[in-house]
Formats: structure tokens, sequence, C-alpha cells
């Protein structure tokens, strides 16, 4: 609490199918804009407190686990206690909140994160996915060999420059620490890939199923996305994935005395070497 504000922290869902993305953006439906709106009406403030979100979702990206904050009077705060059914009662079904908390000090959903958990989801056979799950799914009708996807996978976690798989942004960085990245086959007879990362650059995950994916068809060798990568440059052999079939699983954070500690070091520029 600082000057009459609280921090408040948002754990949400979202299906990305009818969204144009996380971030707002004029004329467009997002889930920011969409959230901020319901919270301004809720709380009866004079204008929106802008959020700031751990992972900023692509139109037609999915959510279970998001996190976002933002900073709202004292009095607004204290006088709804209940604040979290009241959002979801001003929020279309495509959104839900799962708990609204006072956050710890020196919380910031985007710089306190310690890593985000992503799960990409690939039907990969001829006759599709189940139609109750279409919108989760990337139906790819050819099979796919997890073992060598596995393999090639490997060669990519750690701290590298993900450029050659990255929407490069004037001033960003794509220095990243891939924590993990793995594929398995999962009961619904689904491919399932689960990447875990200190952060993700602009369409790095899509990026990274779209290299992977001839690899697992036997199209491309299992050195072929190691290459791409030492390359530092994106490759028009890789095509990014569909939206749809990813989804933020899940923010993890460190504990509430090392949150400050955490944002401070996330700010300093990255480096591969």
């Amino acid at each position: 609490m600082d000057g009459g504000l609280v921090r408040v922290r948002i754990d949400l869902a979202y299906e990305g199918t009818d969204f144009s993305g996380w971030a707002s953006q004029p004329g467009l439906r997002t889930v920011q804009s969409t959230l901020e709106e319901a919270l301004a009406t809720v709380l009866r403030l004079d204008s929106r407190a802008p959020l700031t979100v751990a992972g900023r979702t692509d139109a037609g990206v999915h959510a279970r686990g998001q996190v976002a904050h933002a900073d709202v009077p004292l009095p607004a705060w204290k006088s709804q206690p209940e604040l979290g059914a009241l959002l979801d009662r001003r929020l279309p079904p495509d959104v839900r909140v799962q708990s609204v908390t006072a956050a710890p000090d020196g919380f910031d959903a985007r710089f306190s994160a310690l890593s985000r958990n992503y799960a990409y989801r690939i039907s990969h056979g001829p006759t599709g996915p189940d139609p109750l799950t279409r919108r989760f799914v990337w139906w790819h009708r050819r099979p796919l060999s997890a073992a060598r996807m596995n393999d090639a996978s490997a060669a990519l976690v750690g701290l590298n420059d993900f450029a050659a798989f990255c929407r490069h942004r004037p001033g960003g960085s794509t220095v990243r620490t891939l924590l993990g990245l793995s594929w398995r086959d999962d009961s619904d007879g689904l491919l399932v890939g689960t990447f875990e990362a200190d952060a993700f650059c602009h369409s790095m995950v899509r990026s990274l199923v779209g290299c992977l994916v001839p690899v697992g068809e036997g199209r491309r060798p299992v050195d072929w996305p190691a290459d791409v990568l030492s390359a530092l440059v994106r490759d028009p052999a890789v095509n990014v994935a569909p939206p749809h079939g990813l989804t933020l699983e899940a923010v993890r954070y460190p504990t509430d005395h090392e949150m400050a500690q955490r944002a401070s070091q996330t700010r300093r520029p990255r480096r591969s070497d």
C-alpha cells in the first residue's frame, strides 16, 4: 500500500478464441480491456486501473493460470470484500476470476515471476480431436513421434538466444532460459508439449512447436531445431503453429519476501554468455 493505493493480484482463466489477445487494442475485444472495464465498474473508479500481466498471450491463445496486478484506491478495495465474485458477475463467460488478493510487498505480476508454464496440444491422426475440445487442440493429420521430438527438444533447453524463434521487437532481448521442454502422449490420444521458461518472447512457443513438428513427422533430422537455434535468424522453413493449441497453464513466483528482489533481478538486461 502506497499513497492511498493497494496493489491487487488477480488470478484468472480465459478462453482466447474470441479475444484479440491479452493487450488492449483500439476497437478490438481483448482480455485486458474486458477485465479493466469490469474492475472499474465494480470498484466505481473514475478511470480504468491499468493491468500488468505475467504473460501477454496472442489472439486465440488460452490461459488456465494467468496472473495480473492493478493498483487501485484503498477505499475502493476495502469497500468490496467479495471483489472476485462481483467481477465474475460482470465478466463474460469466457473469462473467469479465480482469486483476488492484496499483493505482498514488491509483487509485480510480470517481473516477480520465476517462470511461465505453457502446454501445446496436438491431435495427430486422421480422425481429429474430440469436437468438444477442438478449440484447444491443433489437428495435425500426420502421425508424430514424441520420442523424436523429445530428442530434438533436449538441445534447446537452457540459457540461449532464441532470436530464431521470436518476432523481433525494437529494444527487446531474445535471450531466455528454457527450463524444460518435453512431449508426451496423454490418455486422450493427444500429443502434449510442456514448455517452461523464465519468460517467453513473442511467438516463441508456437515457433518452437512449428520447428519440432517436422522432426516428429520424420521430414527433418533430430538436430535440425538446434541448427535453427544457433543461426540466430528466423528460418522461413519454420512455420508458426496455430494459436488455439496453446494454453498458459501456470505462473510460478518466489516466496512473498523475495518478490521485490526477483523483480529487480528480472529487470536487468539479459545476456546469453
